[in-house]
C-alpha cells in the first residue's frame, strides 16, 4: 500500500506553520490520520520545516509502529495518537507552543470567551488541563500528557467537535480539525483570540465572558445543521 498521499498532505500541512506564524526554531508538528487504512503520519523530530521533504514523513499505525518512514518520530507522537484514539472527530492534530496560547497555559488559565471572534471557533471557553502528576511526567509522558487531555474534555464534559482546542498546563496547545487545513485553521485562529484575550484583560482585568446566547448564535451560524455563513 502506498502512503503517498498522506505523507505529502502532513508534509505540507508542516510546511506552512512559520508561515502561519505559528512555530518558532522546531516548536510544534502537524499528524495527519487516514482512518480507513488505520494509521496516521506525523512529522519527524527536530527536523527544520523548511527543510522536510515528503519522504521525511514518518506513518504509524494506532499502536505506534513505524510503517514507513526511516527518521525518529516527533517526540510528541503518543501525545498525537492518544487525541486520535479518543476523538473521532479529528482528521490531524497541530501542536504548537504559539507565543500567546502557550502564555496562557503557562499561567494555568483557560482562554475565557470574551468575543465573538473566539465563539466563531469555539464553544466556551479553551480549557486548561491539571498539572501533570510527578509519576505521569518520570513515566510515558507524552502518553500521559494526552491522558491528561482526554481527562478534561470528558470529566468536563466537553464535546472536542465544539471546542477542538487545549492548553496543556505549563506546556502549550494542542489543535485539530477534521482535516489538516482545518485544523491549521482552528490553530492560527487560537493564536488571535489568544492574543485578543490577553490584550482584553490588560486593557480590563473584570472584563466579562461573551454571554451564552451570543456565543450560541456565533458558534452555530458557522458551524452544525443550521450554518449559514459564507457560500454552500
Amino acid at each position: 500500500m502506498s502512503y503517498s498521499a498522506l505523507r505529502i498532505a502532513c508534509c505540507d500541512a508542516n510546511r506552512r506553520l512559520p508561515d502561519l506564524g505559528l512555530v518558532d526554531l522546531t516548536f510544534g508538528n502537524v499528524s495527519v490520520i487516514d482512518r480507513s487504512a488505520g494509521c496516521f503520519a506525523i512529522k519527524p523530530s527536530g527536523v527544520a520545516y523548511n527543510e522536510l521533504a515528503p519522504s521525511d514523513i514518518v506513518v504509524l499505525d494506532l499502536e505506534e509502529n513505524v510503517i514507513e518512514g526511516t527518521l525518529r518520530f516527533s517526540s510528541d507522537t503518543p501525545t498525537h495518537r492518544r487525541i486520535f484514539q479518543a476523538f473521532p472527530q479529528a482528521g490531524a492534530v497541530v501542536h504548537t507552543h504559539s507565543r500567546n496560547a502557550t502564555a496562557f497555559a503557562q499561567a494555568g488559565m483557560p482562554i475565557p470567551c470574551l468575543g465573538t471572534t473566539h465563539a466563531d471557533y469555539f464553544l466556551g471557553e479553551i480549557p486548561i488541563t491539571r498539572s501533570m502528576r510527578a509519576r505521569e511526567i518520570s513515566g510515558n509522558y507524552e502518553w500521559e500528557t494526552g491522558n491528561v487531555i482526554v481527562e478534561r474534555f470528558q470529566n468536563g464534559g466537553i464535546d472536542p467537535s465544539e471546542v477542538s482546542a487545549i492548553l496543556v498546563h505549563g506546556h502549550a496547545p494542542f489543535v485539530w480539525g477534521p482535516t489538516p487545513e482545518k485544523a491549521l485553521e482552528n490553530a492560527f485562529a487560537l493564536e488571535i483570540i489568544a492574543e485578543m484575550a490577553r490584550k482584553t484583560l490588560q486593557i480590563n482585568p473584570e472584563a466579562a465572558p461573551l454571554s451564552a446566547e451570543l456565543m450560541i448564535k456565533h458558534f452555530t451560524r458557522k458551524h452544525g445543521p443550521a450554518a449559514y455563513y459564507g457560500q454552500k
